[in-house]
């Protein structure tokens, strides 16, 4: 059986553009979020708040290449990257710091420094 990758249009088109501004910066974190992405959808990564909240310091930037779900506390300020947030983890995260979307985060110009990938 061919393998087709991701159905969903907005992700083809996000895995595109991560890709271009791979190219673009001369940088492989892009490349690498575009990688994860791309694969199946139950090999996909899902991470939940209490994780976030383990592995991250205070002020710290955070990509999750998948899904972000509300389980646990975040007790300091991050901003988390995503390409999807349950409804209960978006609210969590904008109490104490900031979810975005990857297509947001790309316009910051960020070429992988200071970023941990999660998941």
């Amino acid at each position: 059986m061919k393998r087709t990758g991701p159905t969903n249009p907005n992700l083809k088109n996000l895995i595109q553009e991560l890709k271009k501004l791979s190219s673009e910066q001369n940088s492989n974190f892009w490349k690498r979020i575009a990688a994860d992405l791309e694969k199946p959808t139950r090999q996909r990564r899902a991470v939940n708040i209490s994780r976030i909240n383990r592995y991250t310091k205070k002020d710290e930037n955070i990509i999750v290449p998948g899904k972000v779900l509300s389980s646990g506390v975040l007790d300091h300020p991050v901003t988390v990257a995503a390409w999807k947030f349950s409804d209960q983890a978006k609210e969590k995260i904008n109490k104490v710091g900031k979810a975005i979307y990857i297509q947001d985060m790309m316009k910051q110009d960020i070429k992988g420094k200071g970023v941990r990938i999660i998941g």
